[in-house]
């Protein structure tokens, strides 16, 4: 007999699970159907329509996690923006056959009518589509009207967005006013969540249903009368105990709990809402939205995504998470509206956020991809990093080649040949540590540069300078005609397709090293020539030039030629961008085209080239990249929230201070929150939490565990880093040379 499941089915475990929520109205699960191969359990859900079939299938080899068999985005070859009906956001009309609308949150108190319009003002003036407002309470309510009125008369049209947590009746006030209604699921009828598991009976979850009903209906009829537009918001860190209790803590969770609203809108024949699944953390938030597209298209629904990583923080490190969340997003055509959340003024979001919402209108203008291809291997829907073979070491070997490539992501640079004159400089810039003069390998140090150039065979200075890095296991990679010239003892030789077919490389001695460089959309009986050189590593170089081939789209095929022949080599993304790139263009790009493949796991790190930037701002957004996507993790992580009007305290000054104390500390990830109204589960990456209380006073926590509460601001920063002290988890700074 067939089980009833809630229409969104995601992370379904066992039939257990199933029996535990028979009874409700959705899905129409049968029993599990054994397939031919055993390595796939696949699951026939039926919807209330007798066309709407899913099939179901582990997320992964043994996985416990079931999800769609049906794609998340349009095409996986090529980039094809995914079609939604249009949403009306005041006038500006959002969905897949308009722009992709950008907007940010101001971070006055909404009581401050002046204040708030005149940063409305500056937002509209940088560009922006839209402007969300929070309205914590009633006389922020009333204040709206204000705002409205006042921007009206000085010309201004944006749409305001209301921000709502916790307060029905304030949401149903302010939708007399705003142009759309932002509500999140997690505690707009729920209070906020108290990370308790709970048992519930069949009537006890059907309760909660009604309850929900009971107390959004009335927005939704009052939305709908008003031409408004809704965005159920969900976040991963404000998920009710209902849902935490069914799903987990868990982008499953994150879906079923939007849902929940969106049914309720159908139900009232409301369809003027986008939903959005915003985490801290890129690698959830891209698992999670394409949970939900999977489903959404499993039940023919059609509504825009509003796309953001929640807490992302400032500066690149910022614009990093957001570009990797975002851009993986807009990479597969997802995405209707964006917001790069960062720790600075509001109008300071909208360039990057502009810069972002063109990268992904232009691939999918000229629906940029590669020929089509067989996907069979890649994770969308969790994390599994793709197993490589670092390099070993081979016999009669003498020098050590282990070290040429990090196990938790690599990082290579370009080096010239002025570089290699003031070799303590380029050891500094390498981010090695220096002992009288000599370079060692460091935390965060540089694997393996590659020298486009060698130094003459007679400069000897260079070649020291070049032989005390080979030594401490960096490696050092250069291009076949440079080798075949200027001979260079213990070089690994960088050859390409070309070479290889036309036997080229075999004029270096016999047992050397070899790397490749593809471009990922050859031929594959061209990349079938890398299996007789058994290279180190592969780099995967699309010239920029190219205007249709997409990077991340041919990267994927070429995975997963390695997946069908069952070759590991560790494979290396290797951008160059060209002279006069933007430093914003050239994060975002890195970001959106590098971290859309290791989000899921493909790759083994980066190599980012770009004649005219610093050397330094390449290494260190390398690594922060790494660090994005949860590999290496070689600096403080910070989850921290770009204000509102809720925040207590100027949370720039204090990212500031929190973060010259406490940048020494890599492992440690720190929360800094103007208030908790996203509930402690924003805080779910982070190790501790440093978090607006109340006015002048400040909470801290320990995961998501207040510890202290009413902490004097002038105090705060000292007792978090006793906190830390306390924990086991703080070291000194390093002295200075």
């Amino acid at each position: 007999m067939a089980a009833a499941v809630p229409a969104s089915f995601t992370g379904l475990k066992k039939t257990d699970f199933l029996d535990k929520i028979n009874g409700q109205k959705g899905v129409r699960m049968s029993k599990l159907q054994t397939p031919k191969s055993s390595r796939v359990r696949m699951v026939r859900v039926r919807n209330s329509s007798p066309s709407d079939i899913a099939e179901m299938e582990p997320a992964s080899e043994g996985s416990a996690l079931l999800v769609p068999r049906q794609k998340y985005c349009e095409s996986i070859y090529k980039t094809v923006r995914r079609k939604t009906r249009t949403v009306m956001v005041g006038n500006v009309p959002l969905g897949s056959e308009h722009p992709i609308r950008v907007q940010t949150m101001t971070t006055t108190d909404t009581k401050d009518v002046a204040g708030t319009v005149e940063q409305v003002m500056r937002i509209a003036d940088k560009g922006a589509d839209l402007v969300r407002i929070t309205v914590q309470g009633k006389r922020e309510a009333d204040s709206c009207y204000d705002i409205k009125n006042t921007l009206v008369q000085k010309g201004y049209d944006i749409p305001l967005v209301a921000d709502i947590h916790f307060a029905p009746s304030v949401a149903m006030r302010v939708a007399e006013c705003f142009d759309k209604i932002r509500v999140n699921p997690g505690n707009f009828a729920d209070r906020r969540a108290q990370f308790e598991k709970i048992e519930y009976t069949e009537e006890d979850y059907q309760k909660e249903l009604e309850h929900i009903e009971k107390i959004f209906a009335p927005l939704v009829e009052k939305c709908k009368k008003y031409g408004r537009a809704i965005r159920i918001g969900t976040n991963h860190g404000s998920l009710s105990d209902r849902i935490m209790s069914y799903y987990g803590d868990s982008p499953r969770g994150m879906v079923e709990s939007t849902f929940e609203f969106a049914r309720i809108c159908r139900k009232l024949d409301f369809h003027n809402f986008v939903v959005s699944m915003k985490a801290s953390n890129p690698v959830i938030m891209v698992q999670a939205y394409r949970l939900l597209v999977a489903e959404m298209n499993v039940l023919g629904w059609d509504y825009p995504l509003h796309l953001g990583v929640t807490e992302a923080g400032e500066g690149e490190d910022g614009r990093m998470k957001s570009a990797i969340g975002i851009g993986t997003l807009l990479q597969d055509g997802l995405g209707d509206t964006i917001r790069v959340s960062l720790t600075e003024a509001p109008e300071q979001e909208i360039d990057p956020c502009r810069r972002l919402a063109n990268l992904g209108m232009q691939a999918a203008k000229l629906e940029k991809g590669v020929t089509p291809f067989e996907e069979k291997h890649r994770h969308y829907f969790d994390f599994q990093r793709r197993t490589s073979q670092l390099p070993v070491q081979k016999e009669g070997e003498e020098v050590d080649y282990r070290g040429v490539l990090h196990r938790d992501g690599s990082v290579l640079m370009s080096v010239t040949l002025d570089q290699l004159k003031t070799p303590e400089l380029l050891y500094k810039s390498l981010a090695t540590k220096l002992i009288v003069g000599m370079p060692f390998k460091d935390l965060a140090t540089v694997d393996t540069i590659l020298l486009r150039e060698l130094p003459p065979v007679d400069d000897s200075e260079a070649r020291l300078t070049i032989k005390r890095l080979v030594d401490i296991s960096m490696g050092v990679l250069t291009p076949l005609s440079e080798q075949l010239t200027k001979s260079l003892a213990h070089a690994i030789v960088l050859v390409n397709v070309k070479e290889i077919s036309t036997g080229a490389h075999k004029l270096l001695p016999e047992g050397t090293r070899l790397a490749v460089t593809l471009r990922g959309d050859e031929a594959y009986e061209d990349l079938d020539l890398i299996k007789s050189v058994d290279p180190i590593m592969l780099l995967v170089n699309l010239p920029h030039e190219e205007e249709r081939v997409n990077r991340v789209h041919a990267s994927r095929r070429l995975f997963e030629y390695l997946q069908e022949n069952a070759l590991n080599f560790p494979v290396i993304h290797h951008l160059q961008f060209p002279e006069g790139t933007h430093k914003d263009d050239l994060v975002i790009g890195a970001g959106s085209q590098a971290g859309a493949l290791l989000v899921d796991g493909l790759g083994d790190g980066l190599m980012l080239e770009a004649q005219d930037q610093d050397f330094d701002f390449l290494r260190n957004t390398s690594f922060g990249l790494l660090q994005g996507c949860r590999m290496r993790n070689t600096k403080t992580e910070y989850v921290s929230c770009p204000s509102c009007g809720r925040t207590l305290f100027d949370l720039q000054e204090v990212s500031a201070e929190i973060r010259e104390k406490t940048q020494h500390l890599p492992g440690v990830s720190i929360a800094i929150m103007g208030c908790i109204v996203n509930g402690p589960g924003e805080m779910a990456d982070a190790d501790f939490g440093y978090v607006g209380g109340a006015p002048g006073k400040i909470d801290l926590y320990v995961g998501k565990d207040v510890v202290k509460r009413g902490i004097a601001m002038e105090q705060a920063s000292d007792a978090l880093i006793q906190l830390i002290k306390d924990n086991g988890r703080w070291a000194d700074p390093p002295a200075e040379e």
